[in-house]
C-alpha cells in the first residue's frame, strides 16, 4: 500500500483529501502545517507528497526544496497545491522540483487521477 503525506492547513481541505485518498486506497498522514510536514518526512518514506504552498511555520516551497535536496528522498513525488496561481510561484514550484501543480479549487477525481499517476510511475523508478 501506497503511503501519502497530506501537508495543508486548511482543515476542511485537509479532511476531503484525507477521506478521498483514504478511499482510492493509499495509508495517509497529515500534518496541518509546514513544519508537522517536515517533521512527519523525517521520519518516515513517502510514497507521494502533497503540500500546500501558503501554510502556518514552515511553507510548501520549503518542504518541496527540504524533499529535493535530500540524498534519499528527492526521488519522491511532491504535488503543490495552491489558490495562488501566479506564473512566477508555479515555475519557481517547477524550478525546485515540484512534480506537479494543482490550483484550487480542484476536482478530486482529477486529483485522484493524477496522484495514482505518479505514484505508479514512480514505483518503477
Amino acid at each position: 500500500m501506497s503511503r501519502i503525506l497530506i501537508a495543508e492547513d486548511e482543515v476542511l481541505m485537509l479532511k476531503a483529501l484525507e477521506f478521498k485518498l483514504k478511499k482510492d486506497g493509499y495509508q495517509v498522514d497529515v500534518a496541518s502545517d509546514g513544519k508537522q510536514a517536515m517533521e512527519k518526512i523525517k521520519e518516515h518514506t513517502y510514497d507521494l507528497i502533497l503540500t500546500d504552498i501558503m501554510m502556518p511555520f514552515v511553507g510548501g516551497m520549503e518542504v518541496l526544496s527540504y524533499v529535493k535536496d535530500h540524498p534519499i528522498k528527492k526521488s519522491t513525488p511532491v504535488l503543490l497545491i495552491s489558490a495562488v496561481g501566479l506564473e512566477d510561484v508555479v515555475l519557481e514550484g517547477f524550478r525546485l522540483g515540484a512534480d506537479d501543480f494543482i490550483y484550487k479549487p480542484f476536482n478530486l477525481n482529477e486529483l485522484s487521477v493524477r496522484i495514482k499517476r505518479h505514484v505508479k510511475q514512480n514505483k518503477f523508478v
